[in-house]
């Protein structure tokens, strides 16, 4: 616990000489759950590895993107991690980057909103009552499931999966307040973000939904760089937040918390994959905006400071352009100011 915060951690893929010993560690130190990213590869895989050599912990994903596949293939493989974990899967389900989806991946973004809310109701539909053979057609804008033929060998673990939904603006918050168990904060947002944008949307959904407060789970993912010395910390976040300017879409928000000319220097930088030059236009300013870095007790007063906003935190080591080694440096430093005991204090 943190200030009466649950704590989660991130969980990147790992050779599973380091992974097994990680997770162990982290379920040893009480942490509530881990989340597993989806960059490109799908987390599932990860979080399976990470269920069979433990007992408690929570199994995240952080995010699963949304739009990449099937809201079918995204309930079965949230059921059979259900299955393979024995009831601990958290599900979080994150739209990404209108480039990122259609670019990379070849498929439809739409408006993401709306993409999403579908998503989230299939899936939900498939959990609930895939076994028993009355889903029929799931018809919607972006996805119909043609389920008449369909059904699972046997009931899901459970009859619902709590779904977690990222934001980084207003409408998404709102939206997570609506229909979501959780909502994952977003790392690039600041604490005058949090309160001044955040919390009143949150509210803003749950009051349209007829929902209580108690009903989500807010978790803030924190990028967190632990470091006497405060120059080395920023330079090693530069290129992380560099690489989360480049995204068009959040030109709004950079506009808003202040550094929106950087931004389109950087997404110009991004444009024409000068990397370094993406890096060079990212001001100290605007990483320890975003970024709490510093020594420990500062650190843990700065993400006290954000914690007040939410129910559970997930301080993160901003790994964009650092060495593995040095990655590792910085998570045993989160673990050690965050959950001790991972290293028996």
């Amino acid at each position: 616990m943190f200030e009466g915060k649950q704590v989660w951690a991130e969980l990147p893929v790992l050779p599973a000489k380091e992974l097994v010993p990680l997770v162990q560690k982290f379920e040893a130190a009480g942490v509530e759950g881990v989340w597993a990213p989806q960059i490109f590869g799908a987390p599932f895989t990860t979080l399976a590895a990470a269920a069979t050599v433990t007992k408690k912990i929570k199994l995240g994903s952080g995010i699963a993107l949304a739009f990449t596949r099937s809201p079918l293939e995204t309930a079965c493989s949230a059921i059979d991690l259900d299955h393979i974990s024995d009831g601990r899967v958290v599900l979080g389900l994150g739209s990404s980057a209108k480039s990122q989806i259609e670019g990379s991946f070849g498929m439809e973004y739409g408006k993401p909103l709306a993409h999403m809310r579908e998503v989230v109701a299939q899936v939900r539909a498939v959990i609930e009552n895939g076994h028993s053979g009355e889903l029929q057609k799931l018809e919607g804008e972006y996805h119909t499931l043609d389920l008449s033929h369909f059904r699972l060998i046997r009931p899901a673990r459970r009859s619902s999966v709590p779904i977690f939904l990222p934001a980084i603006f207003e409408k998404a918050c709102e939206q997570a307040g609506a229909i979501a168990d959780g909502l994952l904060g977003h790392p690039l947002w600041t604490t005058d973000w949090l309160q001044s944008k955040v919390t009143t949307h949150v509210q803003a959904g749950l009051d349209k939904a007829g929902r209580e407060r108690s009903e989500i789970d807010v978790n803030l993912m924190i990028f967190t760089v632990i470091n006497d010395d405060r120059a080395e910390a920023i330079a090693d976040a530069r290129a992380n937040i560099a690489f989360y300017t480049q995204s068009p879409q959040y030109l709004r928000y950079f506009d808003a918390i202040g550094f929106g000319g950087q931004a389109r220097e950087i997404q110009a930088a991004f444009a024409v994959q000068d990397y370094e030059a993406m890096t060079k236009a990212c001001p100290d300013e605007m990483i320890s905006t975003i970024t709490i870095v510093g020594p420990a007790d500062e650190v843990r007063e700065k993400v006290a400071e954000r914690a007040q906003y939410a129910n559970s935190i997930t301080p993160v080591v901003p790994q964009f352009g650092l060495e593995p080694d040095k990655a590792a440096i910085y998570r045993q430093r989160i673990a050690d100011l965050f959950y001790p005991s991972v290293t028996g204090k």
